[in-house]
């Protein structure tokens, strides 16, 4: 992967997910046109990541897509009080906007480029590529895109698919929205032109999902998780005990 993948696909290390071979049907590779989607590798596939239905106590209609980059989570509410919640990655570009927007153009396969700020802020990145890419499973809008427009305009935030599953659940330096190629491909088929999407603040985050943490690996949970905390507070410590004792002698730090 080259230097704007890594950019783009906020690589990093993977935390635990499920038993290592079994891949839910759902997260399976599977065909799309003239393409192959690759199974997700059970091991990105953490609770907060996978898709799942749940009970949605929200203000927002049945027919809304809520999102909450703080959380990381987003919901496709199918009917009153009910939701499919989706785990995201949440680019800078995904933490930049708030409020209410429509959908109001989807596209497979999307070409994407470079917004002129990203070339501005880094020229010797988005430069060579200030032309775009087009569509394909190697492309940083993956394998659909949605996007959001306020007030009759392209507000430039999307959501989308993406070449990194590493990726999801955690932060990343670019991107607006991204979920995992399968889950987009669902959501594209599932939500129509003009379906209403709101984005949380971090006090509507807050206020629905409490306080969450965010662990070593990059994945978040709710504060109130102590033992998953506490158990990666230990793993980090045991870590860096190893680490040290594996320092050959007369090479620690003074």
């Amino acid at each position: 992967m080259g230097a704007l993948a890594l950019v783009l696909a906020g690589c990093a290390p993977a935390g635990p997910g499920m038993a290592p071979g079994i891949v839910p049907p759902e997260y399976a590779a599977r065909e799309d046109g003239d393409r192959t989607v690759p199974a997700v590798n059970p091991k990105y596939l953490v609770e907060r990541n996978r898709r799942r239905w749940v009970n949605y106590d929200g203000p927002e209609p049945a027919g809304t897509v809520v999102v909450d980059p703080y959380a990381r989570v987003l919901y496709h509410i199918v009917e009153p009080g009910k939701a499919m919640r989706f785990g995201i990655a949440v680019g800078r570009e995904g933490r930049g906007f708030r409020g209410r927007a429509v959908i109001r153009r989807k596209e497979e396969y999307p070409y994407w480029a470079p917004t002129r700020n990203m070339i501005r802020q880094d020229p010797a990145l988005y430069g060579p590529v200030a032309a775009g890419l087009p569509g394909g499973l190697d492309n940083p809008l993956g394998a659909r895109a949605l996007y959001l427009y306020r007030g009759g305009k392209d507000s430039y935030y999307r959501i989308h698919g993406t070449m990194d599953p590493t990726s999801i659940g955690k932060a990343t330096s670019a991107g607006c929205i991204r979920l995992f190629n399968q889950d987009i491909i669902d959501m594209y088929d599932e939500v129509p032109l003009g379906t209403p999407v709101k984005v949380r603040t971090r006090a509507e985050s807050l206020e629905m999902e409490g306080e969450m943490v965010e662990l070593s690996t990059g994945y978040l949970v709710p504060a109130s998780d102590t033992r998953a905390i506490e158990a990666d507070r230990a793993a980090v410590e045991a870590a860096a005990r190893a680490a040290r004792e594996a320092e050959p002698e007369g090479t620690a730090a003074p």
